[in-house]
């Protein structure tokens, strides 16, 4: 195929771009970052520096910035608990550190509750460790919790987005771990906004909280956030990228540790009541769009269900009659992202969840516009939908 001066890489590549009304997925490549942010990534390739005096002070200025202790950039949110549960097993001991993921003679016992267990803890359990699980998959108490921790147990690992399902609050297991010497590490990777979570979560006392850099903050896709205690995050550092240690294929490059570094910048001077007001109005115009369909029902729901993150982004359900529209939520998914243009919307069971997180301005339009074509085609027109 010949090109042409308006195809962009997607466009060669043969990918389709798509609108996205699900959210800052990873797998649909977490967030647009802003011109500033590019620069400063195309800035970054220009100059060599020293990787760990990169790290240590964009580390230092991040953490100043937020108002914690200490501050890492890791590649991404998963690299983040790799690290983070490398610090917390093999700490500072170089030994420990080169051996990683042989965890033999360590504290190599993570505890977590049951009703957290999810695929992300591929990222904690790849350090060598063994997960032991407390709590009931509905219910959980704390002398469950004091029966899972013993001399061996280097830390407990607390997944913010399954909170609230029957799990113990983060502050109780703050409590019951730090009164048996136990860390806690804190997987926030999408608990943003509101931005308050980025101090919160630290001052309520956990030891290593994650974050993503390429969700709500709208860095580099490939970057994340390691926020907290001093020893720790060093230790965060002796364990990953340039050192020969576990976290060496997790490399954050130097663009991406500047291109963070300018969206956390902007993040923290954002206006965030003009950001709320405009994904209100994106939610309610969904709402009012397509609720007026026959055998339609839209609604907002804010705050949304433990599990939905981040809970304080509205969304718009979209459920229907299926006397009325003979369509599954499965099919109208599937011709939604396969059709012209594409668009990736989340789900439940029996509703269609719209999230202006990642809508540009306009785009709700769109979206309302294919949803109808959808929700009302015919029969013999659902090839074309």
């Amino acid at each position: 195929m010949a090109e042409t001066p308006e195809q962009d890489i997607y466009d060669r590549l043969g990918v389709r771009k798509r609108i996205n009304a699900h959210g800052t997925l990873t797998r649909l490549g977490g967030s647009r970052m802003a011109p500033e942010v590019i620069a400063a990534m195309a800035e970054a390739t220009r100059h060599f520096v020293d990787l760990d005096e990169l790290l240590s002070k964009s580390g230092a200025y991040v953490a100043e910035r937020i108002g914690v202790e200490a501050a890492y950039i890791a590649a991404g949110a998963a690299a983040g608990l790799v690290l983070a549960t490398a610090a917390c097993v093999a700490g500072d001991n170089p030994a420990y550190v080169e051996r990683l993921p042989d965890t033999r003679g360590m504290r190599n016992r993570i505890a977590v509750q049951r009703s957290h267990r999810n695929g992300y803890d591929q990222a904690v359990r790849q350090v060598g460790v063994e997960l032991v699980e407390f709590g009931w998959i509905k219910e959980t108490f704390p002398w469950q919790l004091e029966a899972a921790l013993d001399e061996q147990t280097a830390a407990a690992v607390y997944f913010v987005e399954f909170a609230g399902r029957g799990s113990l609050p983060l502050e109780e297991v703050i409590e019951i771990a730090h009164r048996r010497g136990v860390c806690v590490i804190v997987d926030a990777a999408a608990e943003l906004p509101p931005v308050s979570n980025l101090r919160h979560l630290n001052a309520l006392g956990a030891d290593l909280v994650v974050f993503s850099g390429g969700k709500d903050i709208a860095g580099p896709q490939s970057s994340g956030l390691i926020l907290g205690r001093r020893d720790l995050i060093r230790a965060c550092a002796l364990n990953a990228n340039p050192n020969y240690s576990i976290g060496r294929p997790m490399k954050a490059g130097k663009e991406e540790i500047a291109g963070l570094v300018v969206a956390l910048e902007r993040y923290l001077a954002q206006d965030r009541a003009a950001e709320d007001a405009r994904w209100e109005a994106q939610v309610a115009y969904l709402v009012e769009a397509l609720g007026g369909l026959p055998g339609v029902r839209a609604r907002r729901v804010c705050p949304v269900p433990p599990g939905v993150q981040p809970v304080t982004v509205p969304r718009a359900y979209v459920e229907w009659d299926a006397h009325v529209v003979h369509l599954t939520v499965e099919e109208a998914l599937r011709r939604l992202y396969d059709g012209d243009p594409p668009i990736a919307v989340g789900h439940t069971q029996d509703a269609l969840v719209l999230n202006p997180h990642t809508l540009a301005p306009g785009e709700e339009q769109v979206v309302a516009g294919r949803i109808t074509q959808v929700l009302t085609a015919r029969s013999d027109d659902f090839s074309r939908c």
